[in-house]
């Protein structure tokens, strides 16, 4: 037996790309049908989440039971996240901007590819994504990060923690602020201020913006039907022509029934990963290498950036424990001088919590307990120890790839991915000189105050990936054009994190959706015709 829904839109992925993208088709295109389909199940009892969070403080639990499918993952680097609402279900809310560089980076250093989008048009849904999820944030003193709108609220208040790290990083003359957080810092779009409790990965007050807010409100309204708990497993053009008809699927309680979905335009919404997965799992023999890969590039060019990493102890007053998820920033080098070799990257700093915590026994093995176990303490803390970040810009070569792995399958016999991340030449060379760069910086920062640097962790590409369905104008060296649009299907768009080129030097959330959002204008606007 077959279970068949037709829809105007039918949206594959349930996280953020997908709610935003949601929400903004219903408001352009009212009476439209869209069916939103996401193989995790949802996980919108907001009551719960307060036994959740005293669990998780008490117990050290997963706050987040059940929101990975064991059967669906990955070898590489992937977020084990499957829920309505994805990995933002549980994020910790830092919504930095890229920069204009990363758009134009061949035309101005001759290095990766440009972006097939104006940086002015893209500031612009920049604004439009940090007023629908709410974003905080104090303006940038450099006058590069010069901004079309303010943001909705002001920024989060620094703990005293932070007030001391930045008294203290600012003498080195490099200039830092808050992070912007997709946290409200008052009332907000009918959801409370947040009130800095340090347990941000299940916010019991829903100040921290996450997708099940805009999924329930949808729901409400009528204006969306959500099917989870449903893997859609190929996409089939079963006309004549190139576009898309049949979305195939399966629900997890009824495994022996196939469903169908058939609409006038599809929108892969499955993350990094899951969407290429996904054209690649739907290849035939009209389409023998997949779904919107006539370039040969749907899971090529998978992205990101690079990290390194250090602690600083100095001379300060430092409690664990004050709203660890706040961090400060810099963007003073984001920029990088065309006059030197090339080098961009952010800053962070955030209070570390490595050896801080009390203990039972010292390193001896001797007990402690009463006075003996707050003298050891206070002894361990009396230092400050900062921990401090860069993210520095990298680029994917060619054969940074997901590919279908034949030896790994689901419980329905579908390969799983296999995601490799490799960088270009051009990152390989410039390593050493970027590391050297960076421990400059640190080793500039740790003499104030007479502070101790510790050892330099490297590590691994690539945090905040992304890619795999890469934007472009040109169809043959590229998946999708500005819009998300496939250059070979002219039904399917494929949105947010798959679609950048490049993956910048910063978390890379609020870009996804600014570009979601961009899509959906266009999107609505094809539909009207």
């Amino acid at each position: 037996m077959t279970r068949r829904h037709e829809s105007d839109v039918c949206i594959i992925g349930g996280g953020i790309s997908a709610a935003l993208l949601a929400w903004k088709l219903s408001e352009q295109r009212p009476g439209a049908s869209i069916i939103v389909v996401e193989a995790g199940e949802r996980a919108f009892d907001a009551e719960k989440r307060w036994e959740q969070r005293r669990r998780m403080l008490e117990y050290g639990e997963n706050p987040w039971p059940g929101d990975t499918l064991a059967d669906q993952s990955a070898q590489g680097i992937i977020s084990p996240s499957m829920v309505v609402g994805g990995s933002a279900m549980h994020w910790g809310g830092v919504t930095n901007r890229f920069s204009e560089e990363d758009t134009r980076l061949h035309s101005l250093f001759g290095l990766a590819v440009d972006w097939p989008i104006d940086w002015p048009e893209l500031e612009r849904y920049y604004c439009e994504a940090e007023r629908r999820i709410g974003v905080s944030g104090d303006p940038s003193p450099l006058p590069e990060d010069a901004r079309s709108a303010s943001y909705p609220m002001p920024g989060m208040r620094l703990s005293w923690n932070l007030r001391q790290l930045k008294q203290w990083a600012q003498k080195s003359g490099i200039p830092f602020w808050a992070t912007p957080q997709a946290k409200n810092t008052q009332p907000y779009d009918g959801r409370g201020e947040c009130q800095r409790c340090n347990t941000c990965a299940v916010c019991p007050m829903q100040a921290r913006y996450a997708p099940d807010i805009t999924y329930k409100r949808l729901l409400a309204a009528k204006a969306i039907e959500l099917h989870d708990r449903t893997l859609v497993r190929r996409l089939s053009a079963g006309g004549s022509g190139p576009n898309i008809d049949v979305a195939h699927a399966v629900h997890r309680d009824r495994p022996d029934e196939a469903v169908e979905y058939r609409a006038k335009t599809f929108v892969v919404a499955a993350g990094y990963a899951w969407s290429s997965h996904l054209l690649l799992l739907s290849a035939s023999p009209r389409f023998p290498t997949g779904l919107a890969n006539s370039s040969g590039l749907v899971g090529k060019y998978m992205t990101g950036h690079a990290s390194v990493q250090t602690q600083i102890e100095l001379d300060a007053e430092i409690y664990p424990g004050m709203n660890e998820e706040h961090s400060l920033v810099s963007r003073q080098f984001f920029r990088a001088d065309r006059r030197k070799p090339y080098v961009r990257h952010d800053l962070r700093i955030w209070e570390s919590t490595v050896n801080r915590e009390p203990r039972l026994r010292d390193e001896s093995g001797r007990l402690l307990l009463g006075d003996a176990l707050l003298a050891d303490w206070r002894a361990r803390t009396r230092r400050a120890t900062a921990r401090v970040r860069a993210y520095y810009d990298v680029h994917p070569d060619r054969n940074s790839e997901l590919s279908l792995d034949a030896s790994t399958k689901n419980r329905y016999g579908d390969p799983l991915p296999r995601i490799v991340h490799r960088a270009d030449a051009a990152s390989l060379a410039r390593r050493e000189a970027t590391l050297e760069h960076i421990r400059g910086v640190f080793a500039r920062m740790a003499r104030n105050d007479n502070g101790s640097m510790g050892r330099l962790d490297v590590g691994a590409y690539w945090d905040h990936p992304g890619g795999g369905c890469r934007m472009g104008s040109d169809p043959g060296a590229s998946v999708t054009d500005s819009y998300g649009r496939t250059h070979d299907h002219e039904n399917l768009f494929v949105v947010g994190s798959p679609t950048l080129p490049t993956g910048g030097c910063t978390n890379g959330t609020l870009t996804f959706a600014a570009l979601t959002l961009r899509s959906a204008d266009h999107i609505a606007g094809a539909a009207r015709t």
